[in-house]
């Protein structure tokens, strides 16, 4: 099997749990490995630190799969997979549906699986993943009972990968899926929605707002598929307003409201959020209960400072529409964006809204979403509940 040599201490990283190995960490590349073949990884003292896939055209030279020697590559991926699905059914014994590869997490780098059912969706970031990846579809098949197989990635991953902007149906055919979160049913679009198709990494934040949401007025902004206003009506809420500005998201709200036979007051709003809080600031309109759960603001680092502030300006728009003693269910996705920083924004939107804000709950993502203490990039989500008062009249911004 082709090697790679690294310089001198840049195995530290991968040794304390580190998945990547990145260009210019590399002293050279023996036995002539081609993109996505499997690769040694030793380091400068030609001691074996791992093993994975290589891609001499990426930023991220190789994605390691193993600390030791890989003799079997189709054993590794059935042990992988098995174990991936036993800690979800473990947290979720009542649950078909959840994601059951988070990529590096699960230490199958570059890979997504999300199953809805008997439906199993992939994302794919790894060219040596792709090369493999007829084993993958052979296991899910054989071993977990898929029905259906196909992918449905995100274009600016791929690109960084140098794949082709393709998605494929391995097997199956891509059929719409009703899934429960373990309380409340979405119908899945998988040709019309994000991702793929559903946000499972929310699952168990969802579930929070019930706590707070018994016989309350409740928001739900960028609601998407609608999970936190659902959980709130099926949760007692006296009434839930829906707020998202595609006109499809709407649309898949008001029929999982219905899938759900919920019979909660609702009111659904086809709007720019921003537009939507400033309108009810000049209107006076309060909430008990608002959820904000906007896209990326900074899917790159550049653009960090500016998203900032618009992270910054949503949560004072929403403070502002937060009933006295009411609460702020907020979430950035934005991996750029650490949770001291987020913390910090909220503090800031808090003294410019004129709110005292205490942190109630700060959380990550769901329990099928596991992190690797020793690469950071495998948190990004972030989540807070927050009780907002007033401090003194709203200042006017």
């Amino acid at each position: 099997m082709a090697k790679l040599i690294l310089k001198k201490n840049e195995d530290r990283r991968i040794k304390h749990g580190h998945l990547w190995v990145f260009s210019n960490e590399i002293q050279t590349a023996e036995g002539n490995p081609q993109n996505g073949d499997l690769i040694d990884i030793y380091d400068s003292r030609q001691e074996f630190v791992g093993a994975g896939f290589y891609n001499k055209n990426s930023l991220i030279a190789c994605r390691v799969l193993s600390r030791s020697p890989i003799s079997d590559l189709k054993d590794l991926f059935i042990d992988r997979l098995t174990k991936a699905y036993e800690l979800r059914k473990g947290f979720y014994p009542n649950r078909e549906s959840f994601r059951l590869v988070f990529s590096e997490s699960d230490f199958l780098p570059g890979l997504i699986i999300d199953k809805y059912n008997n439906t199993f969706v992939l994302q794919i970031y790894s060219i040596g993943i792709e090369k493999h990846v007829d084993i993958l579809v052979e296991i899910l098949k054989d071993k977990f009972g898929a029905e259906n197989v196909f992918s449905k990635n995100e274009s600016y991953f791929r690109q960084l990968e140098g794949l082709a902007q393709e998605d494929i149906i391995y097997f199956g055919s891509k059929n719409k899926e009703i899934i429960s979160d373990g309380r409340i049913k979405y119908e899945i679009d998988f040709d019309q929605g994000h991702k793929t198709g559903f946000y499972f990494d929310q699952s168990d934040n969802r579930e929070l707002i019930e706590k707070v949401a018994m016989g309350k007025i409740v928001l739900d902004a960028f609601c998407n598929s609608g999970g936190f206003g659902l959980h709130a009506a099926s949760g007692g809420a006296a009434s839930v307003v829906f707020v998202d500005s595609s006109a499809s998201e709407i649309e898949n709200v008001k029929q999982n409201f219905q899938l759900n036979n919920l019979n909660t007051p609702a009111e659904f709003q086809i709007s720019d959020t921003f537009d939507f809080l400033e309108k009810c600031i000049q209107e006076n309109r309060k909430f008990d209960v608002v959820n904000i759960d906007p896209p990326a603001f900074a899917k790159q680092r550049k653009v960090l400072p500016t998203a900032i502030k618009g992270y910054e300006k949503l949560n004072r728009l929403a403070m502002r529409c937060v009933a006295e003693d009411g609460f702020l269910l907020t979430s950035s996705c934005s991996h750029h964006l650490s949770e001291d920083e987020f913390i910090t924004l909220l503090s800031t939107a808090g003294e410019k809204a004129g709110k005292n804000v205490q942190l109630i709950k700060f959380n990550n993502a769901a329990l099928d979403h596991p992190q690797l203490p020793g690469m950071a990039e495998t948190v990004y989500l972030k989540f807070a509940v927050l009780r907002v008062s007033r401090q003194k009249e709203d200042k006017i911004q």
